[in-house]
């Protein structure tokens, strides 16, 4: 029996990081010695403190349903987050914790897009970003930005871009997969617009150079994506969180309470540990990625590759890779097949960087220089030798 398929579910591509990463999996099964730059998987432990409370959460039985917005000190521990490092005043009653921002974001769209309405995104983007949109009933609105700025959206390019199905505009600041930020100015002339700003600000604390500037410093009527993922080195735990206008809120929450119940109780206790006592462990893996990405960017641009601006935040570098293949798919499969190394295709992220690859510096530094060393013997083979 031919059992048939949505056309939402239709409309959802594959993530060509993942896949890749698949593809990895099975050489190195095969006796192959892979090095993987494809992923934003930090390579530190989680710090300890956050063990800690975890072990001691569930010692004392924290294994129950907990308020579907979250755990109320959890909540109270982001709001002093955010009122130490930005200035910025919110009430627990604003934010909703969940297993990571990926089901946050879904609730998010499904909240604020009707059948056709308009999100808009920027191109290249994170890669799931359109098909969440899409999965919602939305129609995502591609706006092509410009490596010299980043790839970071300018205001005028929005402004010319809202139209009356326009919901709002989704930013992402350090960004992924260019690793730009937006600076202060930007954003807030991004906030003046007439439509809600959604931020993903899943890679803040790791910002290396320039201001690391929340949406919410500049207007209310934004929504702002957090975590504990990238910063903290806990990807595995599920656990992020949604700022969200108080006349959401409660929308948001029925359908928390309906379609995720709540987060893992003892993971939450971790989340309030982390926000309490993990700061020193932040800034040692901020520097450690800090090292490599200065010796990332060094390394490519002397293999002739365009780094056309340097990385400002979270751990990627968009590598312009289109004087050698104008196909990333192709280029990076090549790659991978012929030393081992794994990056990201560029065209995972959208069409304007198609012929680019996206290298990630969650791995150490020695296997940073030994994959740029092998892919050095790959280009010299290919006759692309800088």
């Amino acid at each position: 029996m031919q059992i048939p398929i949505s056309s939402r579910a239709g409309q959802v591509k594959p993530f060509l990081a993942m896949e890749l990463m698949e593809r990895a999996k099975e050489l190195e099964a095969e006796g192959q010695d892979v090095i993987y730059l494809c992923l934003g998987e930090p390579d530190f432990d989680t710090p300890a403190a956050i063990l800690a409370a975890t072990a001691k959460a569930l010692d004392e039985g924290a294994t129950s349903y907990t308020h579907s917005l979250g755990l109320l000190e959890l909540r109270q521990e982001i709001c002093r987050h955010y009122r130490d490092y930005y200035g910025v005043e919110i009430v627990p009653e604003q934010v909703i914790v969940s297993s990571g921002t990926s089901p946050l974001m879904l609730l998010l769209f499904s909240t604020i897009l009707d059948q056709g309405d308009e999100l808009i995104l920027t191109d290249p983007g994170y890669a799931c970003y359109p098909g969440f949109v899409k999965f919602s009933g939305g129609d995502p609105v591609l706006l092509r930005t410009d490596a010299k700025d980043g790839f970071q959206p300018k205001p005028e390019q929005v402004q010319a871009l809202i139209t009356e199905k326009t919901r709002g505009l989704l930013i992402n600041s350090p960004s992924n997969p260019a690793g730009s930020i937006i600076s202060g100015e930007d954003m807030a002339a991004l906030a003046r617009l007439p439509i809600p700003i959604i931020s993903d600000e899943i890679y803040h604390g790791l910002t290396y150079q320039g201001d690391e500037r929340c949406i919410l410093e500049f207007t209310q009527d934004a929504f702002v994506l957090g975590g504990f993922s990238k910063a903290y080195a806990m990807t595995g735990w599920r656990l992020g969180y949604l700022i969200s206008p108080l006349s959401c809120v409660r929308t948001l929450q029925t359908l928390h309470q309906n379609f995720l119940i709540c987060a893992n109780h003892f993971v939450q206790r971790g989340g309030i540990a982390a926000l309490q006592q993990c700061n020193d462990d932040v800034s040692s893996m901020r520097q450690t990625y800090d090292k490599r990405r200065q010796e990332l960017v060094a390394r490519l641009r002397a293999l002739g590759f365009g780094v056309h601006f340097e990385p400002q935040g979270a751990f990627y570098v968009l590598a312009d890779a289109r004087h050698i293949d104008s196909n990333s798919q192709r280029l990076a499969l090549g790659i991978l097949e012929k030393t081992g190394v794994a990056v990201t295709p560029g065209i995972d992220f959208g069409e304007g960087s198609e012929g680019f690859l996206r290298f990630s510096y969650t791995r150490p530094l020695d296997e940073i220089v030994m994959a740029l060393e092998r892919i050095a013997v790959y280009l010299q083979r290919c006759g692309h030798s800088a």
